[in-house]
């Protein structure tokens, strides 16, 4: 069917409830809305689904995902896997309740039994609870840091990470394999309840992940002697990391934790910021706020999904509020891991430290200082996690930390995606033990600076829309491809490095090269000087993202190194 006829079939057939049949037919006459709505099927990715809420073959809603779920659905069976049931988790957004609970009716009415939260979760915990339940697989409902109109089906598999290929390319095949929105099965719930296949995950799996975490600290004595000086303010920006990241303050001993009133409760619509994402400086208007007057050390800020952590850090030499980016607050936790698992005694001969290419390369000389493995990934903490499969399945490598440029860290192996619960805690840990030798975060990252080099990074992007955008955005990639420059911002370009090639060219000998790394559509520039640059599509939204970093002899100099090379990017 073309578009207007998938769109008169969603406006007439009773499979589609009332409901939705009137949101459609108020679109009537509005050819470019209609078009965009079903001019094709929101595609399932590598990570699973992510778009925008509404009716249509191309939106989020009931239908997409129970599609998506019989897709999941017959893969599980094919495997033979239908026994050991599957875990599900959804966060505060608009109709995550009601897409989780689609979900597991479809998976119970193929014979699946389904562990359901009974109440919105971090999607770390979801991560930690379907290896605790030993599930097949893992469903959280989410679209992390999107804007609210978003949200989106992310799919783990056993080892408690995403799906990776070869598997994730096998469950999309069964999902575009499912042809009839009417060929979904489904069931009532008190039916699957009668039935053995709906459970509702109780409380000891909270009470066990929380108990995982704290196995992890490593200074409890410098906790134990800070925890009533630091001052913290926090806010969860109306998601999910209220709850478990109180309780795992709390039970460490943190007494002074203010948590930002007006975003403490669950709120789908945002309403107190324009983008739920701690990356945007704006988010943390009213914690600062909040933290000039209760004269705060911390200001942390959590996505909705919590598994993104922002920070703020008070400098005492100029009394403001210092940003941190994901980069440098990886650094800081790195180099509190590392060093006091020396100290301790605890830091393997096999340790490794796992990050993706478009992070800080600050991390590649804290691991050799230390003599760790340092491992490199494509982009998504997916790979990271799935380096801890990896070795647990050689028996070799003791994976310490995975940290990526986009406020997402893991320690330790208690989940297998990145988890702002720990992150919370190690920091805080972290500032705990600096401060009782005197420092404060801000003069520890200088320290790192001094030690390491002045590193420094920036991420620009351009968003495209609608299936014009889709065709510029490939066309824009395939022409950098072709045509490399030999010279940006006044770096020269040593290597080209396309991972959906599978190619490395040396640009000054022309010599080519294979790639280890999965096939992606990336393309990675190393420049002379430590700099580089990389270019790829997004895999949640419509746009191309350029990452770039610079070190300098110190701190002006990486900025000015930084200012012009990424001037240079924006205008290829």
């Amino acid at each position: 069917m073309d578009v207007k006829e998938t769109y008169r079939f969603w406006c007439e057939d009773p499979y589609f409830d009332a409901d939705t049949r009137e949101e459609l037919l108020a679109l009537d006459g509005n050819e470019e809305e209609i078009t965009d709505r079903f001019y094709k099927e929101l595609e399932f990715g590598t990570g699973g689904l992510r778009g925008v809420l509404g009716a249509g073959t191309n939106r989020m809603n009931i239908y997409t995902v129970r599609k998506a779920t019989q897709g999941l659905a017959n893969y599980i069976v094919k495997e033979g896997a239908s026994a050991k049931g599957v875990a599900i988790a959804y966060d505060s957004r608009r109709m995550s309740p009601e897409f989780a609970g689609e979900t597991a009716l479809c998976l119970a009415a193929n014979g699946i039994k389904a562990y359901i939260f009974p109440s919105l979760r971090p999607t770390p915990m979801l991560s930690f609870a379907l290896r605790e339940l030993g599930c097949t697989a893992g469903v959280v409902v989410t679209a992390s840091h999107n804007p609210p109109e978003y949200n989106g089906y992310k799919v783990y598999w056993e080892d408690g990470a995403q799906i990776t290929a070869p598997r994730d390319a096998e469950i999309i095949g069964e999902v575009r394999a499912v042809k009839d929105f009417r060929a979904v099965k489904t069931m009532p719930v008190e039916a699957a309840k009668e039935a053995g296949l709906y459970e509702e995950i109780d409380g000891k799996v909270d009470d066990r992940y929380i108990a995982a975490l704290k196995k992890l600290v490593l200074s409890p004595e410098a906790i134990a002697g800070q925890a009533d000086k630091m001052k913290i303010v926090y806010t969860p920006l109306h998601g999910t990391g209220n709850l478990p990241v109180r309780r795992i303050l709390r039970e460490l001993g943190f007494a002074h934790v203010y948590v930002v009133p007006e975003q403490e409760q669950p709120d789908g619509r945002f309403p107190t910021v324009s983008y739920p994402n701690p990356e945007d400086k704006s988010t943390f208007t009213l914690a600062l706020r909040l933290a000039g007057e209760v004269d705060a050390d911390l200001v942390l800020a959590t996505d909705p999904d919590a598994d993104w952590l922002g920070i703020y850090a008070k400098d005492n030499v100029t009394g403001q509020y210092k940003s941190f980016t994901g980069n440098m607050s990886g650094m800081i936790i790195l180099e509190y891991l590392l060093s006091r698992r020396k100290e301790l005694g605890l830091l393997p001969e096999d340790s490794a430290v796992v990050t993706t290419i478009v992070s800080g390369k600050m991390g590649r000389a804290i691991a050799k200082a230390y003599g760790v493995k340092l491992i490199e990934t494509l982009t998504g903490f997916k790979y990271i996690g799935e380096q801890i499969k990896l070795f647990e399945q050689e028996g070799r490598g003791t994976f310490i930390f995975g940290y990526e440029e986009s406020y997402g860290c893991l320690e330790g192996i208690h989940a297998r995606d990145k988890d702002a619960v720990v992150a919370v805690m190690a920091l805080c840990e972290a500032a705990a033990w600096y401060q009782s030798r005197g420092l404060t975060l801000c003069e520890q990252m200088e320290r790192l600076y001094r030690t390491y080099g002045y590193y420094q990074e920036e991420l620009y992007a351009r968003t495209f829309t609608g299936m014009e955008g889709k065709q510029q955005m490939d066309a824009m990639l395939e022409k950098l491809r072709r045509n490399p420059p030999r010279e940006i911002g006044g770096f020269a370009v040593q290597s080209l490095t396309d991972y959906k090639e599978g190619r490395c060219l040396d640009l000054p000998t022309g010599q080519e090269t294979g790639t280890t790394l999965p096939v992606s559509n990336v393309l990675y520039f190393e420049l002379e000087q430590d700099a580089w640059f990389c270019v790829r599509p997004s895999g949640t939204e419509p746009k191309i993202k350029y990452y770039a970093g610079v070190k300098g002899a110190d701190e002006a100099d990486a900025g000015k190194k930084m200012e012009t090379l990424g001037q240079a990017i924006l205008a290829l």
